[in-house]
């Protein structure tokens, strides 16, 4: 925009007339024009020059923007230029030559200057002569699209922390029943271990208990990896056997009913490798080498035997336990329903786990009950992060973002490389502009479960960095990568982005009314307008104030959606 200042000048004119007048710029240019928030600065390039033979030499001007908007204004930094005779300090204009005129004004944004204009503001004076001028318009403001892109519950919800409830809990009960080499009979000793009276018992239990069940019992034959192949199928498919013919017989002496699955592997090289991990046996390491270099069992076989000095350690201490029927109890562990979990987080919460609890909070929509919940947890289990996370994430949801990042910082406390803390802290602070902590706290966010990338893109949008915002974004679409996208001037982009938003809501349809506004579709900008004031009637005194639909304002049917 340039704006002519010729006129203001004669005034000046009129109060300093001996050699020469202090007058101020003309052909003002301002860049951008209008007005743009970026990040959190409305900042502006003003340019102009002094015409030749105009400034006094001993005159001194000075000259601020001003930023007015309805119920205020702000002032930016001024700029003194003075003539070649004057004693005070500023830029020197030449007499004869004239000069240019250049000035940076930079305003911190509020929402009221999105309906707003820039001023110039000048100060000539002579000697012991002063006027103060007018103050000029040289330019509307302020766009405020970027202000679109926020951290709200819809944009960039909160993480939960998820409770570790489970209905059914599986427990798994093993023994061993050991053969003599290359023999398959069972033995009474090995029979009567405590091991084996140990799984019977848990049999027992499984089968009569209330809260448990019997899932499945397991019989697998083993030979352990030496000798020749047939020979040790035989053995693995006769201990198999045994053992199981064995406990098919006590399941029917203790009168429970379930099925025995079986299995059978011949050579145990993976329990001979476990077994020689686990031992102090001298030159292990080179055993395990062995088995890394070879694949073939004879040739594991032959190599290893031919390490004759601690063959012997291995055939003494390793082997005789692979040589084995292993019986496998699997037990399912049968947890409280839903309907008692309900009943005891009214009644005597503190008979629930803190996983019993936080998974009642998920049995309701109620978000009183769920506050009630995590706050009874916070008390019963006050070392627990996660009840302090859940209630963040419910303030929040319901816009008490500074309950929200209090809750989200006792929770850091005790969890403070959490990932999905840290993105709820960081989402909370960009909610309240605090986008220094924001940045911090999603610097430590990586691999939560949360939408990182439309976090990142957001925080970089509101900073102003919408190339940054671009990468972030990706593919995303929401309103916010449309925001994004508006402001990097790809309309065609953020078209597509807005059809394809999940839950289109009033922010959707007012920036399609945007992208139709800066593409001059006015048939768009008036019908998503409309969809805009009836999902949300606020967006009626934002239409009327955004500089966006200037050219439209006046216009009947405009004023006909806004009033």
């Amino acid at each position: 925009m340039k704006k002519s200042l010729f006129l203001a000048s004669v005034i000046a004119v009129a109060l300093l007339t001996s050699c020469g007048t202090a007058v101020q710029p003309d052909q003002v240019s301002v860049n951008p024009s209008p007005l743009t928030v970026v990040g959190n600065k409305v900042e502006a390039e003003i340019t102009g020059t002094f015409p030749v033979k105009k400034f006094a030499k001993n005159a001194v001007l000075t000259v601020t923007p001003v930023l007015k908007y309805n119920g205020g204004e702000a002032v930016s930094k001024s700029v003194t230029y003075v003539g070649e005779k004057a004693k005070e300090n500023g830029q020197v204009v030449s007499y004869a030559e004239g000069g240019k005129y250049t000035q940076v004004a930079i305003f911190d944004y509020v929402p009221q200057m999105a309906k707003s204009e820039l001023y110039l503001r000048f100060e000539a004076r002579k000697g012991n002569k002063v006027v103060t001028l007018p103050d000029v318009k040289i330019a509307d403001g302020v766009i405020s699209t970027a202000k679109l892109a926020v951290a709200t519950a819809e944009e960039v919800k909160p993480q939960i922390a998820s409770d570790k409830f489970q209905r059914i809990i599986q427990e798994v009960q093993e023994a061993d029943i050991r053969f003599l080499i290359q023999q398959a009979t069972l033995r009474n000793s090995e029979l009567k271990s405590q091991e084996m009276k140990d799984l019977h018992a848990a049999i027992k239990e499984a089968d009569t208990a209330e809260n448990k069940a019997i899932n499945k019992i397991e019989v697998a034959g083993y030979a352990s990896p030496d000798g020749e192949q047939g020979l040790n199928e035989k053995l693995a498919d006769a201990r198999q056997a045994n053992a199981e013919k064995y406990l098919a017989k006590q399941l029917k002496k203790a009168k429970v009913d379930a099925e025995i699955e079986s299995n059978v592997t011949a050579e145990d090289w993976a329990g001979f490798q476990k077994a020689m991990e686990a031992s102090n046996i001298q030159d292990k390491e080179l055993v395990l080498r062995v088995l890394s270099m070879y694949t073939d069992p004879e040739e594991r076989e032959t190599q290893i035997k031919n390490l004759s000095a601690v063959y012997k350690t291995i055939a003494d201490e390793i082997l005789p336990a692979l040589r084995r029927s292993r019986l496998i109890l699997t037990t399912d562990l049968i947890g409280k329903s839903d309907e008692e979990i309900a009943a005891l987080a009214k009644t005597d919460p503190r008979a629930l786990s803190v996983d019993e609890l936080l998974y009642a909070a998920t049995l309701t929509q109620d978000a009183t009950e769920k506050m009630a919940l995590y706050t009874k947890a916070t008390e019963l289990f006050p070392q627990d992060h996660r009840a302090y996370n859940n209630i963040g994430m419910l303030q929040f949801s319901q816009g008490k973002v500074a309950d929200a990042r209090r809750s989200f910082a006792k929770a850091l406390q005790m969890v403070p490389t959490d990932p999905d803390v840290n993105y709820n802290a960081g989402i909370a602070a960009m909610a309240e502009n605090d986008l220094v902590q924001a940045e911090q706290y999603l610097g430590r966010a990586a691999g939560t479960k949360g939408d990182l990338k439309a976090a990142m893109g957001t925080l970089y949008t509101m900073k102003g960095d919408y190339a940054a915002a671009k990468t972030a974004y990706g593919n995303e679409a929401t309103n916010n990568a449309a925001v994004q996208q508006i402001l990097n001037e790809d309309y065609a982009a953020a078209r597509q982005t807005l059809a394809r938003v999940a839950k289109p809501n009033a922010t959707t349809a007012y920036l399609a009314a945007v992208v139709a506004a800066r593409t001059n579709d006015r048939d768009a900008v008036y019908s998503n307008l409309k969809v805009a004031v009836q999902r949300n009637a606020q967006m009626k005194a934002k239409a009327q104030n955004d500089i966006e639909f200037a050219k439209y304002q006046a216009n009947e049917q405009f004023q006909a959606i806004v009033k």
